[in-house]
């Protein structure tokens, strides 16, 4: 659940973090019972929990491809983010890894903590990749392939230019755009989307994480990790680095929305690609992400903090999201409402202040002439209600009889 101190905050978080945490709970007994593919879906449940939660939405059988999807990339991903490993060694890995996954003994032991046992372990993830049928191994195989060359394109090449920077991202994030479409497509759920749709889909969330994982990749040992373009950055400082020094905290915050202001150009391709999916499962399984990721740029936007520590959604308005995500209404909705916070923080003196607010209205008359605004009541930014001593003391004893009662419960299993 949320910490003490932003439930005494947002009330309203209660429910949607209960709602959550039954989830997770849920999503922890649907684990199948073969070997190979209980480890797979524990060892999703390790390295990312909200997306462990949304795919339980998914048909089973387009459940199982999403979900080796998922871990494929995320294996070759943590070949990549290892530093350790040498470039003459890391390359060739990256390049092959398209052919390890039909292979039943292949592993390669790297990166940390879930990440090194999913590395280790990794002839599950072929285990289960090979029960797959063959549309679906097709189209994981391809784009594994398209991802590894391009990885291995960035390794030995710096991201310089802004369409250095597009080509890298497409890479790395909007290929899963492109390879979750024809998942979609190969299932029979969806027609296949277009492939500029499927790579700002990626894009827009990769972008985001670049934003606001900066000071990690910065720090990272034994080698930074510089995704932020020369193109972008050399205009406020010298080196990537200098954006994490106090003493450059004006450039850096300019350096910052310069960024924001980048990524907020697929926002349009983003809800024209979720405008057009059919199957509902489908569709909050895509929503969800591109939701959070506009609420994290209004969040990192204009904020010193994000080169001191984590900026990211507090954990119970992650849950409301999670929970009121149900319709291309509630997209639209909040959209509407993150690029609102967004636009409030926009400093009339900041250099991109002109581009960020024309991007922003741009998806603001996107999200109005949706009419989607008119039926329904703004979720996300709202003035909530105010709390008494009194009915906050109810609020725990209230709290503290459903955990009671969930404790119980669990025991009794």
């Amino acid at each position: 659940m949320g910490s003490l101190g932003a439930i005494l905050k947002h009330p309203v978080d209660i429910y949607p973090l209960l709602k959550l945490k039954m989830a997770a709970k849920h999503a922890e007994k649907q684990i199948p019972p073969e070997p190979h593919w209980a480890f797979c879906y524990s060892m999703l449940c390790r390295v990312s929990r909200s997306f462990a939660l949304v795919i339980q939405q998914l048909d089973t059988e387009l459940r199982n491809a999403v979900c080796i999807f998922y871990l494929v990339l995320r294996a070759l991903d943590t070949v990549e983010d290892d530093t350790s490993i040498p470039t003459d060694v890391k390359v060739p890995i990256l390049i092959a890894f398209h052919r390890h996954i039909y292979d039943h003994d292949w592993h390669f032991s790297c990166g940390t903590k879930e990440y090194k046992v999913l590395m280790d372990q990794f002839h599950n993830v072929s285990n289960a990749f090979l029960e797959l049928g063959k549309g679906y191994q097709e189209a994981i195989e391809d784009i594994t392939k398209r991802m590894g060359a391009g990885m291995a394109k960035f390794i030995l090449k710096e991201v310089e230019s802004i369409d250095d920077y597009d080509e890298y991202c497409h890479y790395v994030a909007g290929l899963v755009g492109l390879g979750l479409s024809k998942l979609f497509h190969a299932s029979g759920l969806e027609d296949l989307a277009p492939d500029s749709l499927s790579n700002s889909m990626g894009l827009f969330l990769q972008k985001t994480n670049i934003i606001r994982d900066y000071l990690e990749d910065i720090n990272e040992i034994p080698k930074s990790r510089m995704f932020w373009p020369r193109e972008i950055w050399s205009k406020y400082v010298n080196k990537l680095e200098d954006l994490k020094y106090e003493e450059n905290s004006v450039k850096a915050v300019q350096c910052l929305n310069d960024m924001v202001t980048n990524a907020l150009i697929h926002m349009d391709d983003c809800l024209k690609y979720l405008s057009e999916l059919r199957d509902p499962a489908i569709f909050r399984f895509c929503a969800i992400p591109q939701i959070m990721a506009i609420g994290t740029l209004a969040l990192c936007h204009n904020n010193v903090n994000v080169f001191r520590g984590v900026v990211k959604m507090r954990r119970g308005l992650t849950a409301q999201v999670i929970h009121q995500t149900k319709t291309m209404d509630d997209v639209y909705g909040a959209f509407f409402d993150f690029s609102c916070m967004l636009k409030s923080k926009v400093d009339n003196s900041d250099p991109n202040a002109i581009k960020t607010l024309s991007r922003l209205e741009a998806a603001q008359k996107t999200c109005r002439e949706s009419g989607a605004l008119n039926k329904r009541k703004s979720y996300i930014i709202r003035n909530e209600p105010k709390y008494n001593s009194f009915l906050i003391v109810l609020l725990f004893i209230i709290l503290s009889i459903i955990f009671a009662y969930l404790s119980a419960n669990r025991s009794s299993y």
